[in-house]
């Protein structure tokens, strides 16, 4: 359980950011195909609603997520349904498709006029068009808006992890579209206050922020530390309000959005206009020339690098989907660009020996989630002992393997453990 007096660990690491900040952002938005992922976050459980052969509006539904949390996958073209085929998804592993063949005419499936936009049309707006967190996450945003004690909106444009700028310079480039963006969340769900947590480090964003926020008297600038896992909910809420939660930010009537998914819902409330495109960091030193591209949804990534990019000549590199510290290191740029990917890495490899576990505990000094990583490795092959470690709350974030001296992998250990449980409470409920 996660109590009042509990301490949330943040540390220092190095961003690699600077390469791409004040760089504008570039577009690739006429992929020759697209390949929209039939699945929703780690839920691969869709109801199918095209066949091959059916022609395509941009918003149209491909599919949708079974159970009690339905939100459609929708088309980020108009063109044809041209195959079902298999691609790699953001955690390395590969997903049935839709191939769409792009008729690069932007025809939009027609979509509903609303008088005035109030609660029930803002959820319904939100759900119909796609939107979901775009910070990884990638849970429905309807859900979260589903509630009538909200307090406060916390907007996330804190972005710790290195390498990555696109919520950055989505922030920065569309500064007054998001403040009004905000604005109108605030008024259709009666919220009283809305923060921007941003890093005291990013001077420049800030002054841009206080140029325009003037005039929105119930949005405030929160400046907070550069320090990781700053980005993480429960430490973003711990730092902004001083508050702890049992389960999720809405028991202290909060939600929490990162930037560029209020951008995506600026777009709805204003144009009522599909979720289709995103920005996503291309940067690392294996590229000739790292950017924060407008892309849309469903392309290769691949795509984007030999078009825009460019490889820099190196023996071996590793291809990362997501930040080096939460993301996965995959086998191929064929990647398709997911809703929740903020980001595609290419490092040059550094190969490093792993040594035996010294036992120093520095996993768990570190753990921002408060678990033992170290017991958690060491319990591997006992799932039993693993239910007894609070496996479920890591958050991943990597801090566990980065701090290590014997340059353990103990985050994948702690993935591992996870789907171990997984699989065991799956077959306990199966009998």
């Amino acid at each position: 359980m996660f109590i009042e007096s509990r301490v949330i660990k943040v540390l220092k690491i190095p961003n690699h950011k600077s390469e791409l900040k004040n760089k504008k952002i570039a577009i690739y938005n006429k992929p020759e195909y697209v390949y929209i992922p039939l699945v929703n976050g780690n839920d691969t459980d869709i109801t199918v609603l095209v066949k091959k052969g059916d022609y395509v509006y941009k918003g149209t539904h491909l599919g949708k997520r079974k159970g009690n949390i339905k939100i459609p996958i929708i088309s980020t073209v108009s063109g044809k349904v041209v195959d079902f085929v298999a691609k790699p998804y953001m955690n390395g592993l590969e997903v049935k498709c839709v191939k769409i063949e792009n008729d690069f005419k932007e025809k939009c499936v027609e979509t509903k006029n609303y008088e005035k936009i109030n609660k029930e049309a803002f959820l319904e707006l939100l759900h119909d068009n796609g939107i979901i967190g775009l910070g990884g996450a990638g849970f429905p945003t309807h859900i979260k808006y589903d509630n009538k004690e909200i307090k406060y909106l916390l907007v996330n444009a804190v972005e710790c992890e290195p390498y990555i700028t696109a919520d950055y310079e989505v922030l920065k480039t569309h500064t007054e579209e998001i403040l009004e963006g905000i604005d109108m969340i605030l008024e259709i769900n009666n919220i009283d206050e809305a923060i921007i947590a941003v890093k005291k480090s990013n001077v420049e964003l800030i002054k841009i922020l206080n140029n325009f926020i003037g005039t929105y008297l119930k949005i405030k600038i929160k400046e907070v530390p550069n320090l990781y896992p700053m980005g993480w909910e429960r430490t973003l809420i711990k730092e902004v309000f001083n508050e702890t939660y049992e389960n999720l930010p809405i028991e202290k009537g909060i939600v929490v959005n990162n930037v560029s998914t209020i951008f995506a819902i600026y777009r709805v409330l204003k144009y009522n206009e599909p979720f289709t495109e995103r920005v996503v960091t291309f940067a690392g030193n294996g590229f000739k020339k790292p950017q924060n591209i407008l892309v849309k949804i469903g392309t290769q990534a691949s795509e984007v690098i030999n078009s825009v990019i460019g490889y820099k000549k190196v023996d071996e590199v590793n291809f990362i989907a997501g930040g080096p510290m939460m993301g996965e290191s995959i086998s191929t740029d064929d990647l398709i660009i997911s809703p929740n990917l903020n980001s595609v890495l290419v490092l040059k490899n550094t190969h490093y020996k792993e040594i035996e576990c010294l036992r120093c505990g520095k996993c768990i000094d570190v753990c921002p989630a408060n678990i033992c990583p170290v017991l958690i490795k060491d319990s591997i092959n006992n799932v039993e002992k693993l239910k007894t470690l609070d496996v479920s709350k890591c958050v991943s974030c990597g801090l566990c393997s980065y701090i290590c001296p014997s340059k353990i992998q103990v985050r994948e250990y702690v993935k591992k453990a996870k789907e171990k449980i997984k699989e065991s409470d799956n077959n306990e409920n199966n009998k």
